[in-house]
């Protein structure tokens, strides 16, 4: 029951306030077992949808927390999946309703029913090969949150010459924002953000050795960077994916509400002509 129905049944009659006031106060959670409450109204109440973190919990746990939030939501997304998780969410739900993306190590539960479009769109670099995985779960994530997704891969600055016709086609599709991915001395994000009109978000990923490895001197530069940058935490794919589609999805909800409202005005001038 959602706040609207409760609303409706205390205006009809057919519930008192003291049981509105409860159902109110556990509304937009579901309970699994004693260990987790699922944040069902994350998504309307945040735009960001909850994801469920398979690290650091048994597999038994992470199949019946996918199962609640699938059957509220209808996809559930799971991350940091390892081999045992994996085997058993594929036991659990079989192949046709399973996605797993191996680089991101996500796996997307659903009935069926596709991913939201909402006409954002978000483009994902990665400075080199090893930077995917991180790439790919912030694209991963941006998907789930309705967002086309335009990845470029492999264009760092050890050969920058690979950058300039890639971002020129990224440009073309006009991304709401971006997320570029680099371990090592994470330069890429400030050279993007200094030729391109649109939010970046720095991801340091944890690729790198010795002094400064781990990703630390890429999370370092990117904080340092003498470009306009927002840095997420090193390896941090789903914040930096969920903020760039926060963006773009705003982007284009204005975008609609711009295009309703000039079609209104036109069809107005039209009747005031008509007169």
């Amino acid at each position: 029951m959602d706040l609207t129905h409760i609303l409706k049944a205390v205006k009809d009659g057919k519930i008192d306030l003291e049981t509105a006031e409860k159902q109110v106060c556990s509304l937009g959670f579901v309970s699994y077992s004693n260990i987790a409450k699922l944040d069902s109204h994350r998504k309307s109440r945040t735009g960001v949808i909850e994801a469920i973190l398979a690290d650091c919990k048994e597999p038994e746990d992470v199949v019946e927390i996918a199962r609640t939030m699938a059957g509220e939501s209808k996809r559930a997304l799971i991350t940091r999946v390892s081999a045992s998780h994996l085997e058993a969410l594929r036991k659990a739900f079989g192949p046709d309703k399973l996605e797993w993306n191996s680089r991101a190590r996500t796996v997307v539960i659903h009935d069926g029913t596709p991913a939201p479009i909402t006409g954002g769109v978000v483009g994902v670099i990665s400075a080199g090969t090893a930077d995917i995985p991180a790439a790919e779960e912030a694209r991963v994530i941006a998907s789930e949150m309705g967002c086309e997704t335009v990845a470029v891969y492999d264009v760092g600055v050890a050969g920058i010459h690979r950058l300039i016709p890639e971002l020129h086609k990224l440009k073309l599709r006009n991304p709401g924002a971006i997320v570029v991915a680099a371990g090592r001395e994470g330069t890429l994000p400030t050279i993007v953000s200094g030729l391109v009109d649109v939010p970046v978000i720095g991801l340091p990923v944890s690729t790198g050795y010795g002094a400064g490895g781990g990703g630390k001197a890429a999370l370092l530069s990117m904080l340092q960077s003498c470009s306009t940058l927002a840095v997420v935490n090193i390896d941090a794919g789903f914040v930096a994916g969920a903020y760039a589609a926060r963006i773009a999805n705003m982007i284009a909800a204005a975008e609609t509400q711009r295009k309703k409202e000039e079609a209104e005005w036109d069809e107005e001038q039209d009747e005031d002509q008509g007169e």
